[in-house]
């Protein structure tokens, strides 16, 4: 996830200085909280989209998709190369505008507070960290000076207090993604969009980021929206799986496991539900 701000990123799409990191507020059912402290987490924000269209010229990307997401929820969305996984992010993120149809977003807090996109962070698959900069200060972008404790604060939370003075170029792929996911985070976004942003990192290290990205979503109560091609990364982390097939909603699976999740008959169940409902797309 490269976290720099989706305005910046969308007025310097060829630069990597900028970060898009947006965010709403959300929280989930945990079943291991009491409902008041779940409520007290809650800050994410509420997504309604309506009759959302997307064409690049005469190709239909996404069409006629109505979707709502709950503030706090954690949804993965699934599907063939193609199916408009990606875009869809993208125009949550307002980095693409729809041909048809509307994003909008509520508070919890308050229902007439606005969401901005500096409300929204993304994390891409590519971190895309300033290699002129050290881990702290690739944390602390885009912060008002008074905000750098908790940028440092987050620096340790992802595990990288004894790197915050190392380049990007002496971090594993897997610590400079945790440096991507504590840019994100430091600007308290509201609503993170995750674009596979695990996809090209070994499979134990990929099991320890889904830990901490549950783990901060948890105590952040942010909305979640993540895009991956591993159905098991989605049932171990969404409350709700949205397949997509040829730009449209197909089928939808609520996953009601307590967390943290083990591999049990139940979860090796919905896994491969899911599995055959996008094979069978």
């Amino acid at each position: 996830m490269t976290d720099l701000s989706i305005s910046q990123y969308a007025n310097d799409a060829a630069s990597t200085n900028e970060t898009a990191q947006k965010t709403t507020t959300g929280t989930h059912n945990q079943q291991n909280q009491p409902s008041s402290q779940q409520d007290q987490n809650v800050v994410g924000a509420e997504i309604l989209i309506e009759q959302l269209h997307k064409f690049y010229g005469d190709v239909k990307v996404l069409e006629d998709l109505d979707l709502h997401i709950t503030a706090g929820e954690f949804v993965a969305i699934v599907g063939r190369s193609g199916c408009g996984k990606s875009t869809l992010l993208r125009l949550v993120a307002d980095l693409e505008q729809p041909s048809y149809g509307e994003i909008k977003f509520k508070s919890l807090r308050n229902f007439r507070e606005g969401i901005t996109s500096s409300d929204i962070r993304v994390m891409f698959q590519d971190p895309r960290l300033l290699p002129w900069k050290n881990i702290l200060s690739n944390v602390q972008l885009g912060l008002n000076k008074l905000n750098f404790p908790k940028a440092t604060q987050l620096v340790e939370k992802v595990g990288l207090k004894d790197k915050a003075a190392l380049w990007p170029s002496q971090l594993s792929g897997g610590q400079r993604q945790r440096v991507a996911l504590a840019r994100a985070l430091s600007h308290t976004p509201r609503i993170l969009l995750l674009d596979e942003p695990l996809g090209a990192l070994d499979a134990l290290t990929r099991l320890d980021m889904q830990s901490l990205i549950e783990k901060l979503w948890l105590e952040q109560g942010f909305t979640t929206i993540l895009v991956t091609h591993d159905v098991s990364e989605a049932v171990q982390l969404a409350d709700r799986i949205i397949l997509l097939d040829k730009g449209r909603i197909a089928q939808q699976f609520n996953i009601d496991l307590p967390r943290p999740r083990q591999k049990s008959m139940a979860f090796t169940t919905l896994e491969q539900q899911v599995l055959n409902a996008v094979l069978s797309t």
